[in-house]
């Protein structure tokens, strides 16, 4: 088949693409340069709906670039995209539509086929990339001649194995002989594996994706005048040369190590890129597409696919509109925040409504020492984050003076929303917000970061009850997106609603949760340890017992995790679900000795790897029946599916779409599993369990 006949028969199937059209428009280019044919990538919308490509926006891009090929009095080709995106790579919402891997290879040879265009044509071209380059959009611009980007750019990477595919115009090939196999696995493994972080315009250009950075205010006018500068000779590109010798290997040896830490090998999509990262060493041009154009085939039919992009439809349509969250217009201005406590999480908190919201934010606590040492921690975190380059002097100074600290409550008179963040008891909590409803007006909302105590408990003895919610972060508070927001038996629709306003500019993913004990993460992440603990106590050695967890690709082992969350409060929020379900909640003896002897973890870690503690070993006690890993597995999926469909039924939240949401962001569930129901759906374990799937056929790729 032909290009133009490959893009016929799948524009076809892609009833649903929205059009990115490629529009051309000849520029004289300064110092007698000649005459460029100008592409301009734009689907009609606004920044909020970016550039995809789809099998019609390829045509569309292939038909311009083919029509200023055919013209002799065009000197080269220049690809833009409309203001603040140049494209946000492959339309994916039309992959489930697939049903063969026909169908999918060909659209790996049309992104090819059109895209090498601007390498093979005859004429230089240049891409100036102007804001958002993903995936398949940064190809485009890796396919050009050459690059300029603008320092105002951001968000420029390859995110696929983030999502179960791989970079499958040209990446894999191009990326490794551009900027070397060391740059080039971190942009396309690491950095999409670690919370899919993406690069600056600077930081790209500082790779060597891009070859010059521009200033934004005028940014395509001086694209322009470099690029005639380069076809006129008095600018010459000069790039570094590429080791081609063992450093290439050891990069993607290294990709290789970190994919494992990440995914455990359960997910394809990270090691077919670094293989064709590693053939890319000694392979041409065809034969790098070619076998890119096999992998992408490959992933797009696969079931991890499938799952990462149900993941991804959550994370980026759910969450923004959460599901039972109050009518916006209810929510209350808030102009200052309060925040009780001084300690890491209240830190951590005040730094956060600082940068986001940009209003006063005062700490109190219970002497000028803890005060000053919260206050400290603020501003020296405002300092880190100034010699990182990431805020400017003068922003620094501002969010400085943002945040104040005082032992006396009466700060708070005019604050509009007040959080607490002190130590996990009951009484506590009722006896600050008893004495802060004194101080407060009666239309400032007062929230709990509680992470499994009775939210409806603590404002029982309140006069105005209806103002208090749940406003459950997770730590680290500044990398995990999550916010559990809950609604406790009297919270008025206002309150609520100015708890979702607030958190949507702190810029988390808003989940209405119903107060519950331990909410959904806690609830089922202490189910999920309890079952590993409980078969620790019978026998099962603590290393096999973290293996066997580690087929499904999890962020962490259990063992290691319960050192992250901490002892004592694992310990605590164990205690308080055991009072509220016995029957499906134990408390592990040997975690609260453990905890007893002042230990923060199981493990030691000579050398940087974990090893029991010779001092835990000796103060546990285990039985003699020992889980094999097929059985911790099934124990605990089998555990999680009761325990989701028991939550379900409660109503703690809306669906079951919310339960993924929340464990995706929270609790780093892989995106490659798609969600916890899909995957208990796919396995087979919901129906065993409970006689019924979570999700209807069709959602998340399922049969």
């Amino acid at each position: 088949m032909s290009l133009q006949e490959l893009i016929d028969s799948a524009s076809a199937l892609s009833t649903d693409e929205v059009v990115t059209v490629a529009h051309s428009r000849d520029v004289v280019l300064p110092g007698k340069a000649g005459l460029m044919a100008l592409i301009t990538l734009d689907n009609g919308h606004d920044h909020t709906k970016p550039n995809t490509f789809g099998p019609k926006g390829l045509g569309s891009l292939n038909a311009a670039i083919d029509a200023a090929l055919a013209r002799d009095e065009i000197v080269a080709i220049g690809v833009t995209g409309k203001p603040f995106i140049l494209a946000a790579g492959a339309d994916l919402t039309g992959v489930p539509k697939l049903t063969d891997r026909e169908q999918a290879l060909a659209l790996g040879k049309i992104g090819h086929g059109v895209l090498r265009k601007l390498q093979d044509g005859g004429k230089p071209s240049f891409a100036f990339v102007n804001g958002v380059a993903l995936g398949g959009g940064l190809e485009v611009a890796l396919h050009a001649t050459y690059r300029t980007v603008s320092v105002a750019a951001g968000m420029l990477s390859t995110p696929e194995v983030f999502l179960g595919l791989l970079p499958g115009w040209g990446g894999n090939f191009l990326l490794p002989n551009l900027i070397g196999a060391d740059n080039a696995v971190k942009v396309v493994v690491e950095n999409a594996l670690n919370q899919n972080k993406m690069l600056s315009g600077p930081e790209a250009v500082k790779l060597g994706i891009g070859d010059v950075l521009l200033e934004s205010a005028d940014f395509l006018e001086q694209s322009l005048l470099w690029a005639s500068k380069v076809l006129t000779g008095s600018v010459v590109v000069e790039r570094a040369e590429i080791d081609r010798g063992e450093a290439w290997d050891a990069a993607v040896a290294r990709g290789k190590g970190f994919a494992d830490v990440k995914v455990s090998g359960a997910a394809p999509a990270p090691y077919r890129a670094l293989e064709l990262i590693a053939a890319a060493k000694d392979n041409d041009r065809d034969r790098g597409f070619a076998a890119e154009d096999e992998a992408l085939a490959d992933l797009i039919m696969s079931e991890e696919l499938r799952s990462g992009l149900y993941a991804f439809d959550l994370v980026n349509k759910r969450a923004k509109r959460p599901a039972g969250a109050p009518d916006k217009s209810l929510a209350r201005p808030v102009n200052k925040v309060g925040v009780v406590g001084a300690g890491l999480m209240a830190g951590q908190l005040a730094l956060l409504f600082a940068r986001r919201l940009e209003v006063p934010v005062v700490l109190t606590d219970l002497d000028q020492e803890r005060v000053d040492r919260g206050v400290g921690y603020v501003h020296g975190e405002i300092d880190k984050l100034l010699a990182k380059g990431r805020v400017r002097p003068d922003k620094a100074n501002q969010l400085k003076a943002l945040v104040t600290g005082s032992v006396d409550k009466g700060v708070f008179a005019d604050a509009d929303f007040v959080i607490e963040a002190v130590f996990e008891e009951l009484q506590l909590k009722k006896t600050i917000f008893a004495d802060l409803e004194k101080i407060i007006r009666p239309d400032a909302v007062l929230a709990t970061n509680t992470s499994s105590l009775s939210v409806t408990e603590m404002a029982a003895d309140l006069e105005h009850p209806e103002r208090v919610v749940g406003f459950h972060f997770f730590n680290p508070v500044a990398v995990l997106p999550l916010l559990e927001i809950i609604r406790a038996d009297r919270t008025d629709d206002a309150s609520l609603a100015t708890a979702f306003a607030v958190g949507k500019k702190l810029k988390k993913s808003c989940v209405l949760v119903k107060d519950a004990p331990a909410f959904v993460v806690n609830r089922l992440l202490t189910r999920f340890l309890g079952e590993v603990s409980a078969a620790v106590d019978e026998g099962t050695p603590i290393p096999d017992a973290d293996k066997a967890l580690s087929a499904l690709g999890l962020p962490m082992p259990p063992f290691v995790l319960l050192q992250l969350v901490g002892l004592p409060v694992a310990l605590h929020v164990a205690e308080t679900m055991h009072r509220a379900y016995p029957e499906r909640y134990a408390v592990s003896g040997n975690l609260a000795k453990v905890v007893a002897a002042g230990k923060s973890s199981f493990y030691v870690w000579p050398e940087g790897k974990p090893v029991v503690d010779p001092e835990v070993e000796a103060l546990v006690t285990v039985g003699d029946k020992p889980s094999t890993a097929d059985e911790l597995r099934t124990r605990v999926l089998t555990a999680l599916a009761e325990e989701i469909k028991i939550m379900l039924d409660e109503g703690v939240v809306a669906e079951a779409q919310d339960i993924d949401l929340c464990l995706l962001l929270g609790a780093g569930w892989p995106f490659h599993l798609g969600g916890i129901t899909p995957y208990l759906d796919r396995t087979g374990i919901a129906e065993k369990v409970n006689g019924t799937r979570f999700l209807p056929k069709g959602v998340a790729g399922l049969a």
